[in-house]
């Protein structure tokens, strides 16, 4: 029965690596094949082409998208790195006033939907002079709550003890973090840094609000317009588009799986950091 159940498990297993990956190698396989194949022959191997990744390069902005993306990506994951884990850190080690009330606003906002604070986020950008900036980009939800409580749920694991000992020997609250806690709590940051990647690379609501600059789009506003392009076309230069769409999603998506093909067991092991206590 046991050689049953674990053959059973790795069938399930397998049907889900099936279902996951299939959109994938379609995306990928549509790439290399004529706009016309891709509507006509969609789940066919068609004839093999680099036409679609070289109209692409020439008539879509993708290089620009993709070097938007790495700025706001890296200014915005930088900030989130640095002020959610002192937070967190705040919350989990020290007693103040009023620190389970703050905490607790902190978790409601995780209740309020991002389509909520789209209107009064882009009234405050406003105020600020900030549309159509980098600043839009990367500031709003920098220090999110749910990267606060979660470096929280982590930092809570580390034993007061030693802490106490790097009071003992006169470090100061920030060399204490820096010295003791930061160490200890690097797989969760890796985990939050991949997080954050992921939320901020494939973010579209707050992006297409705050910027419609063409020098300043994303690479997830870049492909929601070429769809919205492509959508319904049945000309032949629509199909095209289509091939166009294919190979910029395929570049897209580069990115993401190399990062966290880099990453993968630093973001396991940080997703169990605070899973027990």
């Amino acid at each position: 029965m046991s050689l049953v159940r674990r053959g059973g498990g790795y069938v399930l297993l397998a049907a889900a690596v099936v279902v996951f990956l299939y959109p994938i190698w379609w995306m990928v396989v549509s790439a290399f094949k004529p706009g016309a194949s891709i509507l006509n022959d969609p789940l066919g191997a068609g004839p093999f082409t680099l036409n679609n990744f070289k109209a692409m390069f020439e008539v879509v902005p993708i290089g620009q998208a993709l070097g938007n993306t790495a700025l706001v990506v890296i200014a915005k994951s930088a900030l989130t790195l640095v002020f959610c884990p002192l937070a967190g850190y705040g919350f989990a080690k020290y007693r103040f006033r009023f620190k389970e009330l703050l905490f607790g606003l902190v978790l409601l906002t995780l209740m309020l939907p991002t389509l909520a604070l789209v209107i009064p986020l882009l009234l405050e950008m406003k105020q600020l002079g900030w549309v159509n900036t980098y600043q839009a980009l990367i500031l709003p939800g920098a220090v999110d709550a749910f990267s606060v409580f979660y470096m929280r749920q982590v930092i809570s694991q580390v034993p007061d003890e030693m802490l106490d000992a790097a009071a003992i020997d006169g470090a100061s609250v920030l060399r204490t973090f820096w010295s003791v806690v930061v160490p200890v709590i690097r797989p969760g940051l890796a985990a939050l840094a991949v997080l954050t990647f992921f939320n901020v690379y494939n973010d579209l609501v707050w992006p297409i609000v705050a910027v419609n600059d063409e020098n300043r789009q994303t690479v997830s506003v870049l492909l929601a317009n070429l769809a919205t392009n492509v959508t319904g076309a049945q000309t032949a230069s629509g199909f095209d588009l289509w091939g166009q769409l294919m190979a910029a999603c395929t570049i897209a998506t580069v990115p993401t799986v190399i990062v966290f093909l880099l990453v993968q067991r630093h973001f396991i092991k940080g997703l169990l950091a605070g899973s027990s206590k």
